[in-house]
């Protein structure tokens, strides 16, 4: 029997078994995809992370790991280079380089390995794993499992089928961009960072004629807020602050924090306006359009396989219809729940229809009080707020749940993680 089980493997449970790769627990982990991969389809090359290179998957728990990602750098002959680059937020590419780099070097994880039930068994919980190459199937026990299946793509509206070859998400977008490269004109949907890097490449390779088009239902194309203040709600402090509000509260309070969990860079919105002004000062007039307050409500596709797009501009109620070639949503994504946990639904407590209660330590809290847990950092947003994805405290939560694992009841040393306070 292991100590603890996850399944799926992004940089949440990755981190959990870099952590643990050095404590007595033992542990496996499970991904369905045949290798790692980090949102494949948006390594776009030029393009960085939002956060600093200290947000790897161990360096805030445990500097000294050697799956850290200046380790990484070291044992690839990259360390000097890095260096000289002196930059804090690396290139996407490189931080996806480092994770396969740890995924390859940790027994604990196996991939193409698809969890297809887990359910109640003695002194913890029976998992049933299928092996997708040659459709082996495996019953594993563990005392503890913890849920990290991550997210899946958010479609705002139906798309018809005739449409689906001209409708791409964001997720996919580097499948295909030589596509949309070529395209006659090509619409963006979207107000986060991954729609303006998208369009930002799109507009860097815009070929004569080509129409781009960029819409958000946001009020504006809203800048990632850097200040040093703000960021400390990006800390264990502010997140303990967070969990100990009311239900209703915490989703008060959620669209608040838009601006420092969804904005856009400061310098990708720049390269874009640069990127324009040094063609108006030649007097080229690019084919662009650039609109917020617009909402997508439908797509339509015309006998001539073009797409037919409805629009409202919600702040004077104007709709109009636009025909385009290609459609990319960069619209998100919404909580990856495998269908197997329907089981578990009736057993665990609610704070809503939608939203199961989850403890400061990310447990699900059932109703027949268990000591054997299920952790879940999958659909988190209600509960722990800023701690729900982002990368630099992920190795925060991977900490919780491991002292729970163990049995720790308080944390061996108590950082003091932000100057500000939130609860006096």
């Amino acid at each position: 029997m292991y100590d603890v089980i996850g399944i799926g493997i992004g940089p949440a449970n990755l981190g959990m078994a870099a952590l643990l790769d050095d404590e007595d627990v033992t542990c496996c982990f499970f991904e369905q995809e045949t290798e790692f991969a980090w949102h494949p389809g948006m390594l776009i090359k030029g393009m960085d992370l939002q956060v600093s290179f200290l947000a790897d998957l161990v360096t805030m728990a445990n500097p000294r790991s050697r799956y850290s990602f200046l380790n990484y750098l070291h044992e690839v002959n990259r360390l000097h280079r890095f260096y000289t680059f002196e930059q804090f937020d690396i290139p996407r590419r490189e931080f996806n380089a480092y994770l396969t780099w740890v995924a390859d070097q940790l027994a604990s994880c196996q991939f193409g390995m698809k969890v297809e039930s887990v359910v109640d068994g003695q002194e913890g919980y029976l998992v049933k794993v299928r092996r997708l190459k040659d459709d082996a199937v495996f019953e594993y026990q563990a005392k503890h499992v913890v849920l990290g299946t991550g997210s899946k793509p958010m479609i705002p509206v139906d798309v018809p089928d005739a449409a689906l070859p001209y409708v791409t998400h964001s997720s996919r977008y580097l499948d295909q961009q030589k596509a949309l490269h070529e395209a006659e004109s090509v619409t963006v949907i979207g107000s986060g960072q991954s729609a303006a890097e998208i369009f930002l490449d799109l507009l860097q390779y815009q070929k004569t004629g080509q129409q781009l088009s960029w819409f958000t239902r946001s009020s504006e194309f809203r800048e990632l807020k850097t200040a040093e203040l703000g960021q400390e709600l990006f800390t264990p402090k502010y997140v303990e602050y967070f969990h100990s509000l009311p239900y209703e509260e915490r989703l008060n309070t959620l669209p608040r924090l838009t601006g420092l969990r969804n904005g856009i860079d400061a310098s990708t919105l720049s390269r874009i306006y640069q990127e324009l002004y040094h063609r108006s000062v030649s007097g080229e007039d690019p084919p662009v359009l650039i609109q917020p307050m617009t909402e997508l409500k439908e797509i339509h596709i015309t006998d001539h396989t073009q797409l037919e797009l409805h629009l409202k501009q919600w702040q004077i109620n104007k709709e109009k219809k636009m025909k385009t070639d290609q459609v990319v949503l960069a619209t998100g994504y919404k909580p990856n729940i495998p269908t197997w946990f329907q089981a578990y639904e009736p057993l665990i407590e609610w704070e809503s229809e939608d939203h199961f209660k989850v403890t400061e330590d990310f447990r699900l809290v059932f109703k027949d009080k268990r000591s054997h847990h299920f952790f879940t950092f999958t659909h988190l947003d209600h509960s722990h707020g800023t701690a729900a994805t982002n990368l630099k405290l992920s190795t925060y939560r991977n900490q919780k749940v491991i002292q729970t694992i163990r049995g720790e009841k308080e944390t061996p040393k108590k950082q003091e993680t932000a100057f500000q306070q939130f609860n006096e």
